[in-house]
């Protein structure tokens, strides 16, 4: 029914030009910000999901420098037992040599367990020395002695224990030990070994746990890659469809400013028939 108080056709056309420009005006924000969710009208659930996923993330690259920083550790430690089992290879030999009864007292007391002596000051300089951020690895003082969690995942569950033990004379029987007679010397050479074998052992825990970290390291990576990829499909926005979309509506947008400017006509052509 044409009517001129009340224009239905204009009003119909601008509700299309409104909803064509709020269209045209979503595809440019999500191919402006390369995001396919800016605005939590847009998809809630997906934005609640990549969001959690976005955060998996973070913690999965917080995780893989964790597992970084333990194999770091583990090294600075294998170092120092690396040093620690030469020194008793040596200190070994030169118990050998005192036990032997072609060497005197004399000799055993100003040479030979000088050395000795040097050389066990040593160890306890290096388990001492040996140090990450301050705490000492070696010397039993540290908390790794008894164990340190570190987090390698999502979850406070996801953790590795750190364990390494103390490598001073103390730790290996040597605290207070000399070669200054061929019996101390005879008796030294079973504790030495002893001695060598225990470190011998903690570097193969080191290396096991090395190895651990490093296995772990590269699931990380396998992890982090997968929930990005998953976070992308969620949260990215499809360029190539977001385009098409935004070319379909800025069709729609003219043709929705075309038929207002018509509708707009419309009251002006029926006033026409009231001067014929």
């Amino acid at each position: 029914m044409p009517v001129i108080s009340t224009n239905t056709a204009a009003n119909t056309a601008l509700r299309y030009l409104n909803n064509n420009a709020a269209d045209q005006s979503s595809a440019l924000a999500k191919l402006a910000s390369g995001s396919n969710i800016t605005k939590a009208s847009d998809d809630a659930a997906g934005l609640a999901i990549g969001t959690q996923l976005g955060s998996d993330v973070s913690v999965l690259n917080q995780a893989a420098t964790n597992a970084s920083q333990a194999q770091s550790i583990l090294q600075i430690a294998d170092g120092g037992l690396s040093s620690i089992s030469d020194i008793l290879t040596r200190m070994k030999a030169l118990a050998t040599e005192a036990a032997s009864g072609n060497v005197t007292d004399d000799q055993r007391k100003d040479d030979i367990d000088t050395e000795y002596q040097q050389l066990s000051q040593e160890i306890d300089g290096i388990a001492k020395g040996t140090r990450y951020s301050d705490d000492s690895l070696l010397d039993g003082t540290s908390s790794y002695s008894s164990g340190v969690n570190f987090l390698v995942g999502t979850t406070a569950s996801d953790t590795i224990t750190v364990t390494i033990s103390a490598a001073g004379t103390s730790a290996l029987s040597l605290s207070g030990t000399n070669l200054q007679s061929a019996s101390s010397a005879s008796a030294l050479i079973t504790t030495l070994t002893s001695a060598i074998n225990t470190v011998t052992k903690d570097r193969a825990l080191i290396g096991a746990q090395e190895s651990r970290f490093n296995f772990h390291s590269q699931s990380i990576s396998t992890s982090e890659e997968n929930t990005s990829a998953a976070e992308s499909t969620i949260m990215d926005a499809d360029v190539a469809s977001q385009k098409s979309k935004l070319a379909s509506a800025d069709v729609k947008y003219q043709a929705s400013v075309a038929a207002l400017a018509q509708a707009t006509q419309i009251p002006r052509e029926l006033l026409s028939l009231l001067q014929s």
